[in-house]
């Protein structure tokens, strides 16, 4: 049998390959349905068990969905990724299967809410410092919060670590976690603190050089508590056991080491023992308990060094390494001292800032002669890329327009970037009192392009309300009683004004006043201002007779009249202008014209007298000489300010120089010169340094007055000190030399009985009794023409607006020139015309006896002796809070004056001259009648004019006041 064989053509096979494809592929696809049918899909999820979580979170972390194919990889992953989510503390995955396909049961419980956290037995610490410390280790713990148990035994590791930095070592921590149904918790950190653990000895070994004191000086967190620089009140008082400060005061070790030459001295690891304090207590007197840690610091001290020379490489920029080497405050061949290497770079970082390098870094390689025994310095000095200044910015002025803000700066666009003169312009804009404190760390911004060489400057103010309006009252020495209101609009507009408005009214003093200053004019730093005020001021020295004779207040007529009581009404204007010494300067001329009208009141005989016939008015004695006063004053001021701010200063300081000239038209001639200081300086401790938080305040004051052309100078100007914003514990105006003021009293002739001698004895009902006039000297405070007087404050913020101070003021007022206390020739001629006494009456008449003349009335009015260069002081503390509206310290203080005035004056043959040291001397008899109406008078007459005078200032005084000091 033959088989034939038959060839296709092409189309034959391509037909029979597609028919091939075809059946191939209908063979696949019935075997992946076949497939399908075999694995069943997702066709439920279902989430049981959640409570706070909602089911939607749960469903997003699963990476299988309804409708996917049931994979037991992707579940496993699913379940993992729940778990990593840490809401459950339990969680479990299974299948059910359904005639509609796969059910996946997801069961979850949930971690449990903290809703409370207690930490009972905690004393040491407070609860908000604990949570602080939380959250900087992170520990996670907070109410409403999952409750984790891995979260609560890093919470009492940090407790513990807590306690053991206050000296609680050995204290114990159980916790306990109660549940509160239906899913929250209760979490208790019992904790038993232990005994406080204290340092004890501190000891050091191999400290050939160098002694044990210097060396616990030089520690801080450990050393114990007592009188720096003494043999025996070093270590009164333990301090605390800290393990964290140990190292930092190993290293304070080694750096006072360093800073006596001692290059390579090294501390090794300090050794601690613990043991029981042991000893009796010196209180009690009984046996001390507690624990005590002493402390073995093993030293290194190696050989000491001199400094050879300071040598740098690397400087381009500046070339001169004489400039460089001046950064440096110590000198070839001296000791080495670490502590002025390290600020000699600080300076070096500063010199770079100020030229434009942000970036520069210096490293110091030592380079040691082991045969001279010295330690050269080669710095080398990576100067970096000098920075241009781009842009300037500004963020949160919305009231405060650009360029007033620009305009205080030190800096302007396109120049080169100086780090001090950023520093100074916010020093400048802190000073205006627009915004709040800026600082430069945290209130700008400085954004480099290192390829251009530029950086922009984003600086971040918050603004103050530019509207004020308060009511203010309380106590002042120098206001009295008063309650006053006020307005003012600082940043008028936007552009820098300040209008105000002020009304005080007081039993002592009363002030109304309208002010308006522009700080630039046609945008040049022109200070421009005018004042327009009415102010009424009494003195009544009265209500200090107490301190200044030992007497009562209740004071009899005739002695009122031998005390100081006047007021002084005035009313003027003031214009002033100042300007810097150069663009941006903290220094300032200032000018300032003052006209002002006064009148005074005298309501005591020797106020009249004093006033009336002091040489202050050339020409106008009398009563007529107290009215129409009017002074025309012209002042020249220089300031060099940087006290950072006016009512809270922390750093900078003041310079004030004024020259008061008055005699351009008025009927006042007089000059005076005065000069201040002020200085303010962060503090920590004792110890200056920029970030303390304590504030030591210092000021100085020197006045001088002088009146010329023939006058002296107005009694009421001269210089009176006392009071709160002088010497504390003195009263206003009560810390003066004190003179004998001639003066005319005029007593009745009375009877033994009581009744005085009528005028006319034929009809006594008319009381017109005889007077008697009498020659008195009066004691006044004459005050000073020149004044010293310096205030210093150490002051410590306690919370918000409150602080407490303690200072040390002292003061001296001394009446230098004896011709500023004479008498005009009018004044001292009404004094001696009229005769003096009544030895003779006739007929209801006085005969007069003692002319004025005859009297002995000097024409200067003298010190009293033993008042005049008498120096006050008063030392005391004080607790001040700034109210917010009233904008000034409600302050309270107790001062004790070491230094006052406290004795009684000399009465015999004095300084005055024969009888005439006290007013009673020019009391005698024959100025008298005689008979027994002339008898009784004369007594009665010594009685109240010629008691000696005892000066007795307060040893202590406790005031509540509404003022500053400076």
């Amino acid at each position: 049998m033959k088989i034939k064989h038959t060839s296709l053509n092409g189309q034959s096979r391509l037909a029979s390959r597609f028919a091939r494809t075809i059946l191939l592929l209908l063979m696949v696809f019935t075997s992946v349905a076949a497939l399908a049918q075999q694995t069943p899909t997702i066709n439920q999820i279902r989430v049981i068990g959640n409570r706070r979580i909602p089911r939607e979170t749960v469903l997003a972390r699963l990476f299988t969905h309804v409708g996917d194919t049931y994979d037991p990889v992707s579940i496993e992953r699913d379940f993992n990724s729940l778990w990593n989510t840490g809401y459950f503390e339990n969680l479990r995955i299974e299948r059910e299967d359904s005639e509609k396909g796969i059910i996946l049961n997801v069961y979850v419980t949930e971690k449990p809410t903290i809703r409370e956290i207690n930490y009972p037995g905690l004393n040491t610490v407070s609860q908000s410092d604990l949570l602080d410390r939380f959250k900087k280790e992170k520990v996670g713990l907070t109410q409403e919060g999952q409750y984790d148990p891995t979260k609560v035994k890093h919470a009492e590791a940090v407790i513990r670590e807590v306690l053991a930095e206050h000296g609680h070592q050995f204290a114990t921590i159980k916790t306990l976690v109660k549940t509160i149904p239906p899913a929250s918790v209760q979490v208790n950190f019992n904790i038993k603190e232990g005994p406080t653990v204290k340092v004890g000895q501190i000891r050091f070994a191999g400290n050939q050089h160098i002694s044990n004191l210097l060396l616990r000086r030089a520690m801080v967190n450990l050393k114990p508590v007592g009188i720096p620089y003494s043999l025996i009140f070093e270590n009164l008082f333990a301090k605390t056991f800290d393990s964290t400060k140990l190292e930092e005061d190993s290293e304070r070790v080694r750096q006072a080491y360093r800073d006596k030459g001692y290059y390579n001295a090294a501390v090794e690891e300090p050794k601690t023992q613990i043991r029981d304090q042991g000893g009796l207590n010196w209180f009690t007197f009984r046996p001390n308990k507690g624990k005590r840690i002493d402390i073995l610091m093993p030293i290194e001290e190696g050989a000491r060094y001199r400094l050879g020379a300071i040598t740098f490489t690397g400087n381009k920029a500046v070339s001169n390494e004489k400039a460089l080497r001046a950064t440096f405050g110590i000198k070839d061949g001296d000791w080495f001292s670490a502590t002025l290497i390290s600020k000699g770079l600080d300076n070096l970082k500063k010199a770079y800032g100020q030229l434009g390098y942000i970036n520069f870094g210096a490293i110091p390689k030592p380079i040691f002669d082991d045969q001279k025994k010295t330690v050269s310095l080669e710095i080398d000095i990576d100067e970096g890329k000098q920075f241009f200044v781009s842009r300037i910015e500004f963020q949160g002025n919305t009231i405060t327009r650009d360029r007033v803000i620009r305009r205080e700066l030190m800096l302007d666009e396109g120049q080169v970037y100086n780090s001090q003169a950023w520093e100074y312009s916010l020093l400048r804009l802190n000073q205006l009192e627009y915004f709040e404190a800026l600082k430069v760390d945290q209130d700008t911004e400085a954004h480099q392009d290192p390829d251009a060489g530029t950086v922009d400057l984003l600086l971040k103010v918050k603004e103050k309300g530019k509207n004020s309006i308060g009511l203010n009252g309380g106590v002042s020495g120098l206001s009295g009683a008063f309650l006053g209101i006020n307005y003012q609009t600082n940043n008028f507009l936007g552009l820098g004004e300040t209008l105000s408005v002020q009304g005080n009214l007081g039993n002592v003093s009363r002030q109304f006043l309208f002010g308006f200053s522009q700080p630039y004019v046609h945008n040049r730093p022109l200070n421009v201002g005018f004042q327009i005020f009415n102010q009424k001021q009494d003195f009544n020295a009265a209500k200090n007779y107490q301190a200044t004779t030992g007497q009562a207040v209740n004071l009899t007529a005739a002695q009122q009249n031998l005390t100081q009581n006047y007021n002084q009404a005035s009313t003027g204007l003031n214009f002033s202008v100042s300007y810097p010494l150069k663009r941006h300067a903290f220094q300032r001329l200032g000018f300032t014209y003052s006209l002002t009208r006064s009148s005074i009141t005298a309501f005591s005989s020797a106020s009249q007298t004093f006033f009336q016939t002091i040489s202050f008015r050339s020409g106008i004695q009398g009563s007529n000489s107290l009215n129409g006063i009017i002074n025309s004053e012209a002042s020249f001021t220089y300031i060099y300010n940087t006290v950072n701010n006016p009512l809270r200063p922390r750093s900078g300081k003041e310079y004030t120089a004024v020259f008061q000239f008055s005699g351009i038209g008025g009927n006042l001639r007089y000059i005076s010169p005065f000069l201040a200081y002020k200085s303010f300086r962060s503090m920590h401790y004792l110890t200056p340094n920029p970030n303390g938080h304590n504030i030591l305040g210092l000021r100085a004051q020197l006045g001088y007055i002088q009146g010329f052309g023939g006058d002296v100078a107005p009694p009421n100007n001269r210089f009176y000190s006392g009071g709160e914003s002088e010497i504390r514990g003195f009263d206003v105006r009560g810390a003066t030399p004190y003179g004998y003021v001639p003066n005319r009293v005029n007593v009745q002739l009375t009877n033994p009985d009581g009744s005085c001698v009528p005028r006319d004895p034929n009809n006594p009902q008319l009381n017109q009794c005889i007077q008697v006039p009498l020659p008195v000297y009066g004691i006044a405070s004459i005050g000073g023409d020149t004044q010293f007087t310096s205030n210093a404050e150490y002051r410590i913020p306690i919370a918000g607006p409150v602080m407490i101070s303690f200072f040390d003021d002292f003061g001296i007022d001394m009446a230098l020139n004896k011709d500023q206390l004479k008498q005009s020739p009018e004044g001292f001629a009404s004094l001696l015309a009229p005769l003096y006494g009544c030895p003779v009456y006739n007929n209801g008449a006085c005969q007069g006896g003692i002319s004025g003349s005859k009297v002995g009335f000097l024409r200067d009015i003298r010190p009293v002796s033993g008042t005049n260069f008498v120096p006050r002081m008063s030392l005391g503390a004080e607790i001040s809070v700034i109210m917010p509206i009233v904008n000034a310290p409600f302050r309270l203080y107790y001062a004790y004056n070491p230094l006052r005035l406290y004795e009684r004056p000399f009465c015999n043959n004095g300084p005055l001259g024969i009888n005439q040291s006290c007013s009673a001397q020019l009391i005698t008899r024959d100025l008298f009648p005689p008979g027994g109406a002339g008898d009784y008078t004369y007594q009665q007459a010594l009685q109240a004019f010629g008691a000696r005078n005892l000066f007795r200032e307060p040893r202590k005084t406790f005031r509540l006041t509404v003022s500053t000091t400076f």
